[in-house]
């Protein structure tokens, strides 16, 4: 009888620990498996302009490096364009060209070239005044029969010749005083206006030399160094328009009814010491099959598809800066 009391005894304490044990087993599986409020993680983005050139040239110069600030017109690189500079000065020379005949069609012939026709003029006139005289004696001793019928044949064409070179003269004397006509006038100035637009075209080509900011912000990255060649079009810098941050997110759909365009969600930023701020939700769409959570089970549950949520800070958060996390807790 005292043994056996004594062996109810040692299993008492036995059974104590087991059902510490199992107690313990139980409340960790509850806290093991105890539900969570899912945290949605998405982070800062700010937009990004590239500054380019229509001109292939080499860096000559970078006003400015990563992390500086840049406003609106100012020069950020400056590139070497030679064949410019050689383009402009054949441009030039085509409108001092241009110039100088619409300059010698406007004004007419020289005075000594006036002068010279003028001269002409006179003399073929005073040869025709002396060939009528001589072939009104020859006409009047030929009625006379004193010359030949011949004779008379031969001063008449000679004084029409006389005629015909005065008139000829007369003319290229008028043509002297008037000067180029009206539609040669014409053309010579509309070959001055096109050496001048040409002019204007590589002014142009130069400005493209100078690389400048449109919008401000902040100078992200740079990709060339200074001299190396960059073609038509390549990016040489992007610069972050740091006043146009908003938040992005990635949402499993089941999580999706948290959010809603023009909704105001509060979220928090670790990197400023967990600091809350508002957000209004302005974009929403579905990222495609690539993206959605699979299932694990055949039955109960479902694929579901992930959304990216996009919002802006309801005011301006100052060390807000892009590529920091940020935190949404439904």
């Amino acid at each position: 009888m005292a043994q056996k009391s004594k062996g109810e005894l040692n299993l008492i304490p036995a059974l104590l620990i087991l059902a510490a044990v199992i107690v313990l087993v139980v409340f960790g599986s509850l806290y093991a498996f105890k539900h969570e409020d899912e945290s949605i993680q998405g982070q800062a983005e700010v937009s990004e302009y590239r500054v380019s050139s229509k001109l292939a040239g080499r860096i000559l110069e970078f006003r400015v490096g990563e992390g500086d600030k840049v406003h609106e017109g100012d020069v950020v690189a400056v590139l070497e364009v030679p064949e410019v500079q050689a383009k402009m000065e054949q441009a030039q020379a085509a409108e001092s060209a241009a110039a100088a005949l619409s300059d010698k069609a406007q004004n007419g012939a020289q005075k000594e070239d006036v002068q010279s026709a003028y001269e002409l003029w006179q003399k073929a006139k005073a040869a025709t005044t002396v060939m009528n005289k001589s072939y009104e004696r020859i006409a009047r001793l030929t009625k006379e029969g004193v010359m030949a019928q011949q004779k008379l044949d031969e001063i008449t064409a000679q004084r029409d010749a006389a005629i015909a070179t005065e008139k000829a003269a007369k003319l290229q004397y008028e043509k002297a005083v008037a000067g180029a006509r009206a539609e040669d006038k014409a053309a010579a100035k509309a070959q001055v206006e096109r050496a001048k637009g040409a002019v204007n075209e590589v002014k142009s080509y130069q400005k493209e030399t100078q690389l400048f900011a449109t919008a401000d912000g902040e100078v992200s990255e740079i990709f060339p160094q200074v001299g190396e060649l960059v073609g038509s079009g390549s990016p040489i810098m992007n610069i972050a328009m740091t006043d146009d941050l908003w938040l992005t997110f990635n949402v499993r759909e089941d999580l999706l009814s948290n959010f809603a365009i023009d909704k105001v969600v509060k979220v928090r930023i670790p990197a400023l010491d967990n600091k809350e701020i508002e957000a209004k939700v302005y974009y929403m769409k579905d990222l495609g099959s690539y993206a959605a959570w699979k299932a694990t089970k055949t039955t109960g549950q479902y694929d579901m598809k992930t959304f990216e949520v996009k919002a802006r800070p309801v005011q301006k958060v100052e060390g807000l800066r892009a590529g920091m996390s940020v935190l949404f807790e439904p």
